[in-house]
């Protein structure tokens, strides 16, 4: 009992003490498009929550002079500047910073356009907040930096982590289980890429509020599960998953937009990104369902204590429902 004590306070105190970064940690981005040979338009953003902003700031080699060319603007999750760049010599070659960087768990997604058509797209880290500026990116770079935002993306994602528990613990049986995780899977990657080329696309507060909604829903149906009343979604999980699979596909999408994607390789990034989020989806699932199957070898739970982690799951994803809801007007 004592086990599934402590279970169900950790699941509180993570959701109480991440609701501020709810969804996940979102990496700044740093766009820079040269409009003459000694000049840039640099797009810089960085995340928010509220009123909360991270203090991070670009740092260029000291013969490049960056001005602010507008006033700053915010979007729904992050503080947005723009900049005038003027340097004496050729960026490439140069040095960018990340002031603060090392301070942060954020990391900084860099997308460059040179007149001559090079691209660049790199990522920096908390442990490497400065980089030399390559003249252009390989495909093989493209696909590295948004593999690793895929990851990072799922990891940080509790709300998508929470609902994928939920699932696990619904989901009895491994080919039960399979069936389950490929239909979550498959529904968030058709309205991923849907979203991303333009084909089909939600407002993200109310997505964002259902999301967490779609987690109160399977604590819900747990519960009924461990008090001998099966459901639809006991017997058939994976229409379930892929249901609300296609709403959670518009949340992945919403935080793509905030990070941005190369405009040459949107076909490419849009994959591997989604091969990332699938690959941090997996480890998440061979974690979880090995410290569930070590629960299980102890038979003889109680019902109440059976019911911990669903009443835990339920009261995280009901405080996240209605601070998004409240979000609408605030």
């Amino acid at each position: 009992m004592k086990r599934y004590l402590v279970i169900g306070l950790l699941f509180f105190i993570l959701g109480f003490s991440t609701n501020s970064w709810a969804h996940e940690i979102r990496p700044a981005y740093l766009q820079i498009k040269q409009i003459s040979e000694n000049s840039y338009q640099v797009l810089w953003k960085v995340p928010r929550k509220g009123d909360m902003v991270i203090s991070l700031q670009p740092i260029f080699s000291e013969n490049f002079t960056l001005t602010e060319a507008s006033e700053r603007t915010m979007s729904a999750d992050a503080l947005v500047f723009h900049f005038n760049l003027e340097g004496s010599s050729r960026l490439p070659g140069s040095q960018l910073t990340i002031n603060n960087l090392e301070k942060t768990m954020v990391d900084v997604l860099v997308n460059i356009e040179y007149l001559n058509g090079e691209k660049i797209t790199l990522m920096l880290k908390p442990d490497q907040p400065q980089i030399l500026l390559p003249g252009k990116t390989s495909k093989w770079g493209v696909a590295k930096t948004y593999s690793i935002l895929g990851i990072e993306h799922i990891l940080f994602g509790f709300d998508h982590l929470l609902f994928v528990l939920a699932l696990l613990i619904i989901s009895v049986g491994f080919k039960k289980l399979l069936k389950t995780v490929t239909a979550f899977t498959l529904a968030h990657s058709i309205t991923l890429s849907f979203s991303v080329l333009g084909i089909a696309n939600l407002p993200g507060p109310p997505v964002e509020a259902v999301i967490a909604l779609s987690i109160v829903f399977l604590a819900m149906e747990i519960i009924k599960l461990e008090k001998g009343t099966p459901t639809l979604t006991s017997k058939k999980p994976w229409l379930v998953a892929f249901s609300f699979g296609l709403l959670h596909g518009f949340g992945f999408a919403g935080a793509l937009s905030e990070i941005g994607l190369p405009q040459t390789e949107i076909p490419l990034a849009l994959a591997f990104f989604n091969i990332g989020v699938e690959l941090g989806q997996i480890i998440f699932v061979i974690v979880a369902s090995g410290a569930m199957s070590l629960l299980a070898m102890k038979k003889d739970w109680s019902l109440h204590v059976k019911q911990i982690p669903a009443y835990a799951i339920g009261s995280i994803a009901t405080f996240w429902t209605i601070e998004r809801i409240v979000g609408f007007w605030f």
